[in-house]
């Protein structure tokens, strides 16, 4: 053998046992992060603190007081009102993909001991569109919340509405802010979470009317893409445009919210609205 030739590499026989997402990439620094390493960080980069997307259920295991989350409406699910094409097949194939029958997940719970109920949208169904069951269960949880005089909390990760549902989709923009209008003639509170991404008619309606605005640091809030309002203005963005900071400092939003911090700042909002 030549001294520049090499042996070949031995295939390992249990090659396939091997996780395809036992690392996962930051982003925003880089970082080759450990998946249970990113979990046990609430999936913030440990490095620069940048939030990976984060599903319903394990949101509501990082807010809810134990054993007080209960579901409500999970048995709801999408249609086909207006024949369009494959959908009914795509939607099937996203609940045996994601294990969820839409892009919310609703629930009774308590935070910090106060009573509350929280709608929780998940990206990864449909890139978390709304449609007219995530308008229903979001509208049924707003009106249980002021039925049982609890608070109600609302996480919006979304990329606005489902255009498959056409302008039923479009309605659930005025059903859930009809409710959230009742809910506060009730003297009941409204906190709204914005997480990444939230744009679109989710931004337009019930995301950006709560007594109290949250963001989680960095995550992208706006109606249209950066693209789009670029080519409708012909105006240069300014810098960091459509980010919780720039929402912040132009009033939009509260505060900016680590995420390991959210539920400690939750029991103390609530513990300052609640009725007493």
């Amino acid at each position: 053998m030549g001294i520049f030739d090499k042996p070949r590499l031995k295939h390992s026989k249990n090659r396939g046992s091997v996780p395809d997402d036992l690392w996962t990439k930051c982003p925003e620094c880089g970082e080759m992060l450990h998946t249970l390493d990113l979990r046990q960080h609430d999936l913030v980069c440990p490095h620069c603190t940048h939030h990976f997307l984060m599903g319903a259920n394990d949101r509501f295991k990082l807010i809810a007081d134990p054993d007080s989350f209960e579901e409500t409406d999970a048995d709801l699910v999408s249609t086909n009102p207006l024949g369009f094409d494959k959908y009914q097949e795509k939607t099937k194939l996203l609940r045996e993909k994601t294990k969820l029958n839409d892009a919310v997940v609703t629930g009774r719970l308590s935070i910090g001991g106060h009573p509350a109920v929280a709608a929780v949208m998940d990206f990864k169904y449909f890139a978390g569109s709304m449609g007219s069951v995530v308008g229903e269960k979001i509208t049924r949880a707003i009106e249980t919340a002021t039925k049982e005089k609890r608070a109600i909390l609302i996480f919006s990760s979304s990329s606005g509405a489902r255009m498959q549902e056409g302008m039923l989709s479009l309605m659930q923009m005025a059903k859930t802010c009809g409710a959230l209008s009742r809910h506060s003639e009730a003297k009941l509170p409204f906190i709204s979470i914005l997480t990444h991404p939230t744009t679109g008619g989710v931004t337009a309606s019930y995301a950006t009317i709560g007594d109290i605005n949250l963001a989680e640091p960095k995550c992208m809030i706006g109606f249209a893409g950066p693209r789009v309002v670029k080519e409708t203005t012909h105006q240069d963005l300014p810098p960091g445009f459509q980010t919780a900071e720039f929402m912040l400092e132009h009033g939009l939003v509260d505060r900016i919210v680590h995420r390991r911090d959210m539920r400690l700042k939750l029991t103390d909002l609530l513990g300052y609205m609640m009725p007493q």
